[in-house]
């Protein structure tokens, strides 16, 4: 890895910093509203609902909290890249969607594709020097 230098690394903790608070109120969210979420995921016709919510909780809290402090950073990324590449088309099908809805959700599928993708760069290039991976080296 390239050495960074200190507003590089700044931006690395900043980016990483906002893609986690991305996922981590989420993850939060859905423990206290975990009967809801095992609904709408049924309702989405996934199966064993209760275990891909407990997936779902496990992703974005815990692969999320990893990605906000840079411990074993490129692998919570890689994770939680590969997560929201899954549910998207799951959960924002634009194209099966009443046209009333199809814009908002198209926004949002797209949307994730490009948190994918900023998640591959983390996973690629690392957490930087302000994080606990950075103090390992």
């Amino acid at each position: 890895m390239p050495t960074l230098n200190p507003a590089q690394n700044l931006f690395a903790l900043i980016g990483r910093a906002l893609i986690a608070l991305l996922f981590i109120p989420g993850g939060f969210t859905k423990i206290t509203g975990f009967a809801g979420v095992v609904g709408y995921i049924a309702s989405k016709g996934v199966p064993l609902p209760e275990v891909c919510a407990a997936i779902a909780i496990a992703a974005e809290l815990g692969l999320g909290l990893l990605m906000l402090v840079g411990w074993q950073t490129r692998w919570a990324a890689l994770g939680l890249a590969i997560f929201t590449a899954v549910i998207t088309p799951i959960f924002h099908n634009f194209w099966a969607m009443p046209a009333a809805q199809q814009m908002m959700q198209q926004q949002a599928f797209f949307k994730n594709f490009a948190v994918v993708g900023g998640l591959l760069v983390i996973a690629a290039f690392g957490a930087g020097a302000f994080s606990l991976d950075g103090r390992r080296r």
